[in-house]
Formats: C-alpha cells, sequence, structure tokens
C-alpha cells in the first residue's frame, strides 16, 4: 500500500508559509501501515497539479492534498480536480446551509465567494469541515482514493481524523504496525549506534530500528509490522529490554515524553525542589522546566546571572574566582548552583555558564565551551563541554543536558 501527499500552495513555494501538514499526515498514514513513498510541495498553477494528479495517480494507492481550498480567487484547486475527474461542479445545500450557520452566527454578511464554498464536485464524497467553510472531498477512481483537503492545519487535522480515516479503513486493508519510541539524551547519534549495532543487526526483517536525532537528543523508534498487534507487541519486548540493558544510563522516557517532564515526575515523586541560576543558557533553562502544567509544585525560581556583577553580588560568587578563572570555569558554576540552592531554599540546583558564541572565545576556551553545575543535598558538582559554534544549538543542548544531569542524579535516590 503506497501513499503521496501533494502540498499545494505558492506561499509553500515561497517560504512564507511552512509545511507541516505533510509531516503530520505522514506520521497519520505511517499509523496506518501505509508507506508515503512521494511527497510534492507544488504552487497554484492548473497545469502543475494536472501534471502531479497524473503522476500520482499510476505511482500511488492514496493520494491526500491540501491546499487550494477557499473563498479566494487563487483557490483553484476543486476547479482543476473537476477537470481531473471530467465532472463539474454542483452545489451541496448541506454545505451552504452549515456556511451560512458560521456567518450568521458572526453576524457577518455572506459575500458570493462565500456561498461558493458549497459548490463542490459532483463525483466526490464530501468531507465534513466542523472547524471552517471549506469542505474536504474524497474521489474513488480505478481503485485509487484522491483526498483534498483545506490546508489551514487545525481544519484539515479534524477532517483527516474524523472523516479520511474511517473511509481509508472502509477501502483498504492494512497490514497491522506498531511502534516503540525510546528516548535518549548525552549520547551522539553514531556512539549510539556502537553501542547498539549487535542489537540492531539481530533484528528480524519485519522490525525495523530508526535513529531520530534532534538537537541534544536521539530518538530510537522501534517499528514492527505484521498480521497481528498482539504478536508484534509480544516480540518487541524483549528487544526493548536488551536496549534498556545496554544504553540504559542514556534513556531518559518514551514515546512523546520530554525531558522536562521526566525531571519533573522525578522531582514529585521524591518530593524534591529545584531552582536553577543561569548565565548563557539565558533562562531558557527556566522556560523549559516552567513549560511543564505543575512545575510550581517543583521549581522555586531562577537567578539570570548574564553579567558578571550579578553573579558576584547576588549568587555569592568570590571576586578572586571571577578573576582568576573566569565566568566560565568549574569554579563559578559550582559557586553558582550551591548559592542559589541556599538562597532558593530547595534539595537540588542547575547552574550553567559558557561562551554561545559566535565571539567571545579564546585557545583555552573555544566558542561552545559551557559549565554546568549540580548542587544536591549532600555535594556540589561539575562537567565541562564543548556544544560547538551554534549559539542557539548551544544554549538548547546546555539546558537539556543540565535537565539530563540532574535526571541522572534524582535516580541514585534510595
Amino acid at each position: 500500500m503506497k501513499a503521496e501527499i501533494i502540498s499545494i500552495g505558492d506561499e509553500l513555494l515561497l517560504g512564507q508559509v511552512i509545511d507541516t501538514n505533510s509531516a503530520w499526515i505522514g506520521q497519520e498514514l505511517n499509523k496506518l501501515g501505509v508507506q508515503v513513498h512521494h511527497k510534492s510541495t507544488i504552487g497554484d498553477a492548473r497545469e502543475v497539479l494536472l501534471k502531479t494528479l497524473s503522476e500520482s495517480a499510476e505511482r500511488s494507492d492514496i493520494i491526500v492534498m491540501t491546499g487550494g481550498l477557499g473563498p479566494t480567487k487563487d483557490d483553484l484547486t476543486k476547479h482543476i480536480l473537476c477537470e481531473f475527474f471530467e465532472t463539474k461542479l454542483v452545489q451541496n445545500d448541506a454545505v451552504l446551509a452549515w456556511v451560512q450557520s458560521i456567518f450568521s452566527k458572526r453576524n457577518l454578511p455572506m459575500l458570493q465567494s462565500n456561498n461558493e464554498q458549497a459548490l463542490v464536485p459532483e463525483s466526490c464524497e464530501v468531507l465534513w469541515n466542523r472547524n471552517g467553510t471549506a469542505p474536504g472531498m474524497y474521489f474513488l477512481q480505478n481503485g485509487k482514493a484522491f483526498i483534498s483537503m483545506p490546508g489551514v492545519p487545525f481544519e484539515m487535522k479534524c477532517i483527516f481524523e474524523e472523516e479520511v480515516i474511517p473511509k481509508l479503513k472502509k477501502q483498504f486493508s492494512f497490514p497491522s504496525i506498531i511502534h516503540r519510541t525510546l528516548l535518549t539524551a548525552s549520547i551522539g547519534e553514531s556512539f549510539l549506534a556502537k553501542k547498539i549495532a549487535n542489537i540492531e543487526d539481530a533484528l528480524p526483517a519485519h522490525i525495523k530500528l530508526a535513529y531520530l536525532p534532534s538537537v541534544g537528543a536521539v530518538r530510537l523508534r522501534l517499528s514492527a509490522y505484521g498480521k497481528n498487534t498482539e504478536v508484534l507487541a509480544l516480540e518487541l519486548n524483549p528487544i526493548v529490554d536488551s536496549l534498556y540493558h545496554t544504553i540504559g544510563e542514556y534513556i531518559f522516557g518514551e514515546e512523546e515524553e520530554t525531558l522536562a517532564q521526566v525531571v519533573g515526575k522525578l522531582l514529585q515523586q521524591n518530593n524534591k525542589t529545584v531552582a536553577t541560576a543561569e548565565s548563557c543558557t539565558g533562562g531558557y533553562l527556566a522556560h523549559m522546566i516552567t513549560s511543564i502544567a505543575g512545575s510550581s509544585a517543583y521549581y522555586k525560581g531562577s537567578i539570570l546571572a548574564y553579567d558578571n556583577a550579578i553573579k558576584e553580588n547576588i549568587l555569592q560568587v568570590d571576586a578572586s574566582i571571577l578573576l582568576q578563572h573566569g565566568a566560565v570555569s568549574e569554579a563559578c558554576v559550582k559557586a553558582m548552583a550551591t548559592h542559589v540552592r541556599t538562597l532558593m531554599q530547595t534539595d537540588y540546583a542547575i547552574a550553567t555558564s559558557g561562551i554561545a558564541g559566535p565571539t567571545g572565545g579564546t585557545d583555552e576556551k573555544p566558542v561552545g565551551t559551557v559549565w554546568i553545575a549540580i548542587a544536591t543535598p549532600e555535594h556540589c558538582f561539575a562537567k565541562v563541554f564543548n556544544m560547538g559554534d551554534h549559539r542557539g544549538r548551544t544554549i538548547e543542548r546546555t539546558a537539556l543536558m543540565g535537565l539530563d544531569l540532574l535526571r541522572k542524579e534524582l535516580r541514585t535516590i534510595k
């Protein structure tokens, strides 16, 4: 079973709008066991869409289109679909009533372009759009499904989940597929691959392992294909156990968990609190922690000590440390972590100080040099890293590494 996705709109080609729709649709089709083998991004041009549709009909079973549906003059998709399927536009009374009710509730006048939203190709099945005025369309031709939906993401997602998936399941028989995703941090993709090479080499043909790296983390996604989901789940269990046995220290969670969520759960489970003292991360670490609902139960606050005077006057970093070792040093971050823990009266503290760049580096401390300290009720320790020469990635990696160091420390609680 093969599928392809066609994203329509000049704004996509110009980079004025980022195409998140195709990524989301691809994920949802994958959950059904459908292989997406082709993606296209095209402009609002009749000839291009007709050519793309003809080519897609030759190579795919399911063709999903987004964009080009709406009340403006450049929304031409349904007109071109009429030409492709050799049909005509007809008024759908149910859609017209729905559009009229929307404008009535908002006390807005109905324009002719709004009335035309109720015109749909005669040969299609209407896909209901309860979040907007432009309906989706479902065509069947020679056993193949053609789906056209608006490009507005929250409209498209609703139509796909509520209308498209049930129709596809009715028309096609899909294989069983299940995924298990392990989330790792503090180790690069190549080092991870080396550590688990034996496990990967031993995988049966119907189970695949994918490495999905992002800033500061790598997701390991196991995908099993077959006829029975229960059997597949049983097959995956010992493989997951082997991965935990081999690289367990780097695995911080599964599926959609974030490192901040995992650390928050560990703090709550152990009835512990944390504070932060940040220099090079500029508050990003605090942002990650407080982005989790309920973080007020375990997070007390932060001192953003970007200037050395703040480190010295508020975090009580001794002037001799700054003079002899500098702000980017083990002694400085340990002093920052120790004092913010005392100041905020927390169980733990994380401190960061580094050279995010692109300037400020030296031979001794190049751009990307970062020190991170963790203060605990028993001790304080610090580690140095080189996070690279990209400022944004350095900031994000440093915040994630600080969270992961705390995670490892919390796991030692008896």
